[in-house]
């Protein structure tokens, strides 16, 4: 039992718990209404689960552009099919096709553009012999559906997406980091980074950054209508703000890491420190991966935690590919310049951690 809570914060569980009841309610409604709905009381719980969806702001934009959509379908098949009732017939369902395809590529549809075509052949099968009835039939028990599936999205603890977007976070960072340690062990190892691997690690990188804005972005649409936005505020801006900076770091440990492939700093000749080029930027590097994946305090700061001490070592790790450079000159090596590049990316990742220096130990 102590685990359905648990089980309850995730996403899809929500939204599963939500479409059940929503559809159930829609049901339960429309058959209480006259006969010549109520025999048609299937319609509800459709429109029901096409607005539960992951936000309230997406739930009501998917219950009246879906039923709009439904309802120009309707009216599109009518007005064509009386218009060509001296034609073949299949010259006017090709004609209801081409017009409704023609008609879903408006933007005002976005993903429920699909319903206009479906509803048009829809109507011109099985609502022609009387389309008034059919159309408050089918687009009313519809929009009756979606209505409940909106206020079910609302008052059924309507979702923020900050599961999903931690979840989404974590796994980032995991990959960040893994892609730091992994480029630090080639250095270590002496070879030289295949441009082919470290193309095909960026990729996979870039769909995990991509799934994390993905999910940013949903928390920030979460919060329209929302009536729990305003309790978890602090937690929503606190997602928001350490997406953003895993996506900056991201985007210079891409730099710095095109900057070791291509330039090769580690294999060049201003050796001027007791372990060598390329294991002080592998330390450097390596160092990074320990911050990025060590994101939170554990202690209220009298003591260092983990991540103070990853703090530390990053910062040891950098001073050292600083006494490096200032050792060297622009004129030792032709890979001083990449070499200072990825110092600063180093700094500015830090930076944009929040992990410049260790926190203070407070008495």
């Amino acid at each position: 039992m102590n685990r359905i809570p648990v089980h309850l914060r995730h996403p899809a569980v929500q939204r599963g718990v939500r479409a059940a009841v929503a559809a159930g309610l829609a049901w339960q409604v429309a058959v209480l209404l006259p006969p010549w709905l109520s025999d048609y009381a299937y319609y509800a719980p459709l429109g029901a689960v096409i607005a539960v969806l992951p936000t309230i702001a997406d739930s009501v934009s998917a219950a009246w552009r879906s039923v709009l959509a439904i309802l120009t379908g309707f009216t599109l098949a009518v007005v064509v099919y009386e218009l060509t009732r001296t034609v073949p017939n299949a010259l006017t369902v090709a004609a209801i096709v081409a017009l409704a395809v023609l008609i879903e590529q408006w933007r005002l549809w976005r993903e429920h553009a699909s319903w206009v075509s479906f509803a048009a052949v829809l109507m011109l099968t099985v609502g022609l012999d009387d389309p008034d009835t059919y159309v408050l039939r089918y687009a009313g028990l519809t929009l009756l559906g979606a209505v409940i599936g909106v206020l079910v999205t609302t008052v059924l603890f309507p979702p923020l997406q900050l599961t999903r977007a931690v979840e989404e976070i974590t796994t980032t960072r995991g990959l960040l980091a893994q892609h730091l340690r992994d480029i630090a062990a080639t250095l270590r190892d002496g070879r030289v980074p295949d441009v082919s691997e470290w193309t095909d690690r960026n990729r996979r990188l870039d769909r995990a950054l991509d799934r994390m804005r993905l999910a940013a972005t949903r928390v920030e649409r979460a919060r329209r209508a929302n009536p729990r936005a305003r309790r978890w505020q602090g937690r929503a801006a606190e997602i928001r703000e350490e997406a953003r900076a895993v996506d900056r770091v991201a985007v210079l440990v891409d730099d710095l890491t095109s900057l070791v492939v291509e330039f090769h700093p580690h294999r060049r000749g201003i050796d001027q420190v007791d372990a060598g080029t390329g294991w002080v930027l592998a330390d450097t590097l390596d160092s990074l991966a320990g911050v990025v994946s060590t994101p939170y305090h554990t202690s209220d700061g009298s003591t260092p935690d983990e991540r103070d001490e990853q703090i530390a070592r990053a910062g040891v790790a950098l001073g050292r590919l600083v006494a490096l450079l200032r050792d060297s000159s622009a004129d030792d090596d032709e890979g001083f310049f990449a070499l200072g590049a990825v110092a600063v990316g180093v700094r500015r990742s830090l930076t944009a951690l929040q992990a410049g220096e260790p926190r203070p130990v407070v008495a």
